[in-house]
């Protein structure tokens, strides 16, 4: 079966928003340093926070071979990591992704993105608080992507927890940009006692891998 990576709609797409990515986002990103929670969201609020080509590639083959069921990300941003999952459940003809963001504009441009690449009909896109939106979702999650406020990584594991199927994915990105906010989650998914099977994958920014046992 082909994938819909190759559709010229959609590589369009996702070669126009990487592009796009790659003059935004570093400058940027590399104004974060020390700043305050108020002061990075204010500085993110204007970035792409974009996944490399390579993990989309890989983010859409997880996808495309997790059990059938929901994909869940919180953090949209302009879309790009969710067309690489929506990609992935046209292709394999079952489920849905559900995804998550906080700010009104980048939701309007998300949108208008997923409509673009021709996947709208795939993705359910919630605009809000994550610990708001995705409170009801409460069973057949196979795939679950962090990609939001790191601060609220674990959380929000905890709170999606129950929604899990077992052997559901789990992956947390950025490991390498938000070393120290990161490290409770980190420490919650290789805990054993905590029901994962954790494993980093040194793509991007740096990944955590992690099955529900």
């Amino acid at each position: 079966m082909a994938s819909s990576l190759n559709d010229p709609i959609v590589s369009r797409v996702l070669g126009a928003l990487h592009s796009n990515a790659d003059a935004v986002d570093p400058p940027l990103t590399s104004q974060v340093g020390e700043r305050s929670d108020d002061e990075m969201a204010h500085v993110l609020d204007h970035a792409y926070m974009a996944i490399a080509p390579d993990v989309g590639r890989f983010l859409y083959s997880l996808v495309r071979a997790a059990r059938t069921g929901t994909v869940v990300e919180f953090g949209t941003s302009l879309g790009i990591s969710t067309i690489y999952c929506a990609a992935a459940v046209r292709d394999r003809g079952e489920g849905s992704v559900i995804t998550t963001e906080l700010n009104p504009s980048k939701v309007r441009n998300a949108r208008e993105n997923f409509r673009e690449a021709g996947l709208l009909d795939h993705v359910e896109l919630r605009e809000g608080d994550a610990l708001k939106t995705l409170r009801d979702v409460s069973s057949g999650v196979t795939v679950l992507f962090l990609d939001g406020w790191k601060k609220l990584y674990l959380p929000m594991l905890q709170m999606l927890e129950p929604a899990l199927e077992p052997g559901a994915i789990v992956i947390a990105d950025d490991l390498d940009l938000f070393p120290q906010l990161l490290q409770p989650y980190l420490a919650y998914v290789r805990n054993p006692a905590n029901g994962y099977v954790s494993v980093t994958v040194p793509l991007g920014d740096s990944m955590e891998l992690s099955v529900r046992a």
